[in-house]
């Protein structure tokens, strides 16, 4: 069954009934991706309904996560409700609704919370790894018949060939934590200061995936150059210097075209965009501009 807008409202009234929240409303659609998100709008709550039910214990994690970094004293996300919900098999979590932006966060505002993020000691349960390329068939899976098979076998294919490289790294940060989709934005800009979102790939990994993250926004999303360098200069280093760069990146721009596989059903942006991402993959083209779901 498809995910869409349609799908996603009927699993939010789902999980709002029980939760015990009553019936959702008019509420918001924020984003429909990995999750569908949604500003309830009265209470002050944004609901996460998972895609599938696959991510049930991700979403179990989150929670977790976000509970154990607010009583570390990073800003971060805080849990509405302290458990996920079920809604036909799909996970729904309550998140506190946060105060309204003050701007658009910029790299330069996700630099030092990476650097508060890295300086953590373990938490007391296990985060796992960060395994970009673990969810590359599910994705692709889920638009089955949609997707000319050759490119599915190539990114495959890809898929093996990055992994087996992974393996053979040899980081330049100690490993640790890390928030694993390091973007601005899942940073949250309020009266505050800057707040860390999208806490679900949270993982005890090398510190490299979060940087890597940037260095190829600037590559592939249009990133200005000078954003990226305010971004190393509040970080303290500059990842491209590492000579793992290129594997990790690779990796990424792999797990990145996969991703936007699930969007293609019934989304011809979203086709257009996979099509423009596996051509630049094959044609080994690194300055092709993707742009982002």
């Amino acid at each position: 069954m498809d995910f869409d807008e349609a799908r996603a409202r009927v699993l939010l009234a789902a999980g709002c009934a029980a939760a015990g929240l009553g019936e959702p409303g008019a509420a918001e659609l924020i984003a429909l991706g990995e999750n569908a998100v949604f500003d309830l709008g009265g209470p002050a709550v944004v609901v996460k309904i998972g895609r599938g039910p696959e991510l049930a214990e991700r979403a179990r994690r989150e929670l977790a996560v976000a509970g154990w970094l607010d009583g570390q004293g990073l800003p971060v996300t805080r849990p509405y409700l302290p458990e996920p919900y079920a809604a036909h098999g799909h996970p729904v979590t309550f998140w506190h609704r946060l105060p309204p932006a003050v701007g658009p966060a910029r790299p330069a505002d996700l630099a030092p919370l990476l650097r508060a993020l890295h300086r953590l000691p373990a938490p007391p349960f296990p985060l796992g790894r960060r395994d970009l390329l673990a969810p590359v068939d599910r994705w692709l899976a889920s638009a089955d018949g949609h997707l000319d098979p050759a490119d599915a076998t190539y990114l495959r294919h890809r898929r093996d060939e990055y992994a087996d490289a992974l393996t053979g790294l040899t980081p330049a940060l100690p490993p640790g934590v890390i928030h694993g989709d390091a973007l601005p934005r899942n940073v949250h800009l309020g009266p505050d200061g800057p707040v860390l979102l999208d806490l679900e790939t949270v993982a005890d990994d090398l510190r490299e995936h979060d940087l890597v993250v940037l260095a190829l926004s600037q590559d592939r999303y249009g990133v200005p150059a000078d954003d990226y360098r305010a971004f190393t200069a509040g970080y303290g280093w500059d990842v491209r210097e590492w000579p793992g760069f290129a594997v990790l990146r690779g990796a990424r721009e792999t797990a990145s075209a996969c991703w936007v596989a699930q969007q293609v059903p019934g989304n011809q942006a979203a086709a257009v965009e996979f099509r423009r991402r596996v051509d630049s993959l094959r044609d080994g083209a690194t300055a092709v501009r993707w742009y982002p779901f």
